[in-house]
């Protein structure tokens, strides 16, 4: 055979190699129902199962568009098609999750309803961890939560207060309830990641016998402070705090 015949067979072999790699990648597509040399078409319920579940295990820090585009087998810029930003992914992730738990049977007196309502956001979002990450970025939320914020609302007023002040209680139960879940997920946090043996330090723990001369009052109850606080406990916090701040409207009637 001479080298003219001998090139002409190889691209022949090449060209019937080329058509049986296409009609098997178009097999695969007529399998499927997908366009030949289409990616998967991208679902935004899929989207936002994957990043849920990226939360769920490791957190607000790990998700970014880039990390969630990969998981999925697409590129951030065809994530855009399905969501505006990581603002709306986060929104899209949060929708849902307050329905997802049973609402407590509320009682008839509005002091109780306020207590019986905070308790019920604590309990939710303890169980919920990455949600607290969340809530921290400070401007996402659930709407689908709103029925609590109107139910502390609604009887706070109903206990006296004033509508402005209604708002001020709300927010310091916010506040303990958001501060108290983000304190102790930092402190597993630390306890977890160190690897000195280095954990939180209590207060009493900081001081010494020289202490006494400028904090005199701290350092009396030093011993004291390890008891007190391994009893405190979200529910009588919370009763105390609710208490305190519908005084006012109880001091009116």
């Amino acid at each position: 055979m001479s080298t003219e015949e001998t090139a002409a067979a190889r691209e022949a072999g090449a060209r019937g190699e080329a058509g049986a790699a296409r009609e098997a990648r178009a097999g695969g597509a007529r399998a499927t129902g997908r366009p030949v040399g289409r990616p998967p078409r991208l679902e935004r319920a899929a989207i936002v199962t994957t990043a849920r579940r990226i939360l769920e295990e490791e957190g607000v820090h790990a998700l970014s568009m880039r990390r969630l585009a990969k998981e999925v087998g697409s590129t951030p810029r065809a994530l855009y098609h399905h969501v505006r930003d990581k603002d709306e992914l986060l929104l899209l992730v949060l929708a849902g999750m307050a329905a997802s738990a049973p609402r407590p049977d509320l009682p008839s007196a509005p002091r109780e309803r306020v207590y019986v309502t905070a308790l019920h956001i604590h309990d939710v979002l303890q169980r919920l961890p990455w949600v607290v990450e969340v809530l921290g970025l400070g401007h996402v939320t659930d709407k689908g939560a709103m029925w609590m914020v109107e139910e502390i609302l609604d009887s706070a007023i109903r206990c006296g207060l004033e509508p402005r002040e209604a708002i001020r209680a709300y927010r310091a139960i916010w506040f303990y309830i958001y501060g108290d879940l983000a304190y102790h997920a930092a402190t597993s946090r630390r306890a977890s990641e160190a690897t000195d043996g280095a954990t939180h330090r209590p207060i009493p723990d900081m001081l010494t016998p020289e202490d006494a001369a400028t904090l005199p009052r701290l350092t009396s109850l030093g011993d004291q402070w390890h008891e007190v606080a391994s009893a405190c406990d979200v529910p009588n916090g919370l009763h105390a705090l609710i208490d305190g701040l519908l005084a006012r409207g109880a001091a009116k009637g």
